[in-house]
C-alpha cells in the first residue's frame, strides 16, 4: 500500500488549511526502558507516546525515585512516582514515563517469581485471546475490499477501519465514510465484526450524523469520535445511538476512567497499558469496568496489553497489528522486541511457562535505527 493512500481523520483534520493533518500522529521512534536489579534481573518497559519527552522525564524525574527501592513493591512505587509528579503530570508524557517503568517492574517481578505477568495479575481467564485485525488504513474502495476479504480469509472475525474523510468535507465526506463501511460489510458479510475509528477527528454534530448513517451496518463499535476531554458529549452521543462507543486510548489512570464510568460515556475502554499507568493502573481499571459492565479492549496488541487481556474477564479480545513495513508507527514494536505473540487464525496464545512479559530486545534491525542510550 502506498502511504499516499493511507488517509484518515485526526484531531487536526477538523481544522481548515491542514495540508497534512496526519503528520503529528505518525511516530517513528520508540522508548525502551530497562530496569536492572542488583540481583541481575532486567525488566523491559516501553513508550511509543512522545518518546523523546518521555525519556527526559524518566532520566530527570523518575529514575532517582527508584534507586535503592525493592522492585517488587509495584503498588508503592507507582504511587511514589505518581505523587512525585502530580503537580505537572497526571496525564500525557509523564504517565507514559511512569507506565514504561511500571511495566519493567512487573517484568522483573515475573522473572523473580518465575511466572508470566498475566499469572501475577490474576491468571488465565481464557484458552486463547481472540483478536481483530487493525490495519484497514486505505480509503480506496477497491483496495479496501481486497484487504477486508484477505483478512477474513486469514481467520480474523473482526477488523477495524479508519474514517477516510474529515468532517471539513461536510456531508459529501460523511457519505464517503459511510460508503467505505458499506463496502467492507458487503465484502465480509454479517458474521465479521467491523469497527470504525475516527481518531478524535469529529465534533458532536458531525459524530451524531455519522452514527445515524452507520446504524444499518451493525458496527461492533465506533471509536474515539471526539476529543477525549469531551466526556459529556460522549455521554450525549451514547444516549442517541445503538452503536457501542469506545475510547480511552488517550485517557490516563483510574481517576480518568472513573470519570468516564460516572458519566456513562463509553461502552468500551481502550487504554494502552504503556500510557495509562502500567499494569498497576490497568488492573484497577479492568476491575472497575467489570463491575459496571464496560468492556476493556486495549489499544495496540503488544505484550503488555495481551497480559492484561489474558488475565481479566473484562477483556473479550485484543487488537492486532501485523508485522509489516513501518507505515504509521503502530508496527514499530515488531522491529524492537523478540517474543511478541503472532496471530494464528485470528487467535493469540501466551506461554504459561515463560516468565515476565516474555520479551527480549531484537538485534536484527539495529542498523536501521538511530539508537540513543542513557544510563543511571
Amino acid at each position: 500500500m502506498k502511504t499516499s493512500d493511507t488517509i484518515f481523520a485526526t484531531p487536526l483534520s477538523a481544522l481548515p488549511f491542514q495540508s497534512d493533518a496526519q503528520a503529528p500522529f505518525r511516530f517513528f521512534s520508540w522508548l525502551v526502558v530497562e530496569v536492572e536489579t542488583d540481583g541481575g534481573h532486567v525488566g523491559y518497559g516501553n513508550a511509543g507516546l512522545c518518546p523523546d519527552v518521555t525519556q527526559q522525564i524518566v532520566d530527570t524525574k523518575l529514575a532517582s525515585l527508584l534507586l535503592g527501592e525493592n522492585p517488587l513493591n509495584t503498588e508503592y512505587l507507582f504511587e511514589k512516582m505518581y505523587r512525585s509528579t502530580v503537580a505537572y503530570g497526571r496525564k500525557g508524557a509523564v504517565l507514559a514515563a511512569i507506565s514504561a517503568i511500571d511495566i519493567a517492574l512487573w517484568d522483573i517481578k515475573g522473572l523473580v517469581m518465575n511466572q508470566p505477568v498475566f499469572v501475577l495479575l490474576g491468571g488465565r481467564t481464557k484458552p486463547c485471546i481472540p483478536t481483530y485485525y487493525s490495519r484497514l488504513y486505505t480509503r480506496d474502495l477497491d483496495s479496501l475490499q481486497q484487504e477486508a476479504a484477505q483478512f477474513k480469509k486469514e481467520g480474523f472475525t473482526g477488523m477495524k477501519m479508519r474514517c477516510g474523510y474529515p468532517m471539513t468535507e461536510g456531508m459529501k465526506g460523511l457519505k464517503k465514510n459511510v460508503e467505505m463501511v458499506r463496502v467492507v460489510r458487503e465484502t465480509v458479510g454479517d458474521d465479521v465484526d467491523i469497527m470504525l475509528e475516527a481518531y478524535m477527528g469529529f465534533n458532536f454534530s458531525y459524530a451524531r450524523q455519522l452514527l445515524k448513517a452507520m446504524e444499518p451496518y451493525n458496527l461492533r463499535w465506533a471509536e474515539e469520535l471526539l476529543l477525549p476531554d469531551e466526556i459529556h458529549n460522549f455521554a450525549r452521543l451514547k444516549q442517541g445511538t445503538s452503536i457501542p462507543l469506545s475510547g480511552g486510548e488517550h485517557e490516563y489512570t483510574r481517576y480518568g476512567f472513573h470519570d468516564l464510568l460516572q458519566a456513562k460515556a463509553l461502552d468500551i475502554f481502550q487504554f494502552d497499558t504503556n500510557r495509562v499507568g502500567g499494569f498497576t493502573e490497568a488492573q484497577k481499571i479492568c476491575n472497575m469496568a467489570l463491575v459496571h459492565g464496560v468492556e476493556v479492549i486495549p489499544h495496540g496488541g503488544q505484550m503488555h496489553n495481551l497480559h492484561v487481556v489474558m488475565s481479566s474477564f473484562a477483556c473479550p479480545m485484543a487488537e492486532y497489528f501485523p508485522q509489516t513495513e513501518i507505515e504509521v508507527g503502530n508496527e514499530m514494536f515488531w522491529y524492537i522486541f523478540n517474543g511478541e505473540a503472532i496471530a494464528v487464525e485470528g487467535q493469540l496464545q501466551l506461554d504459561d511457562k515463560l516468565p515476565g512479559m516474555g520479551l527480549t530486545l531484537k538485534q536484527d534491525y539495529l542498523d536501521q535505527f538511530n539508537i540513543v542510550t542513557h544510563e543511571h
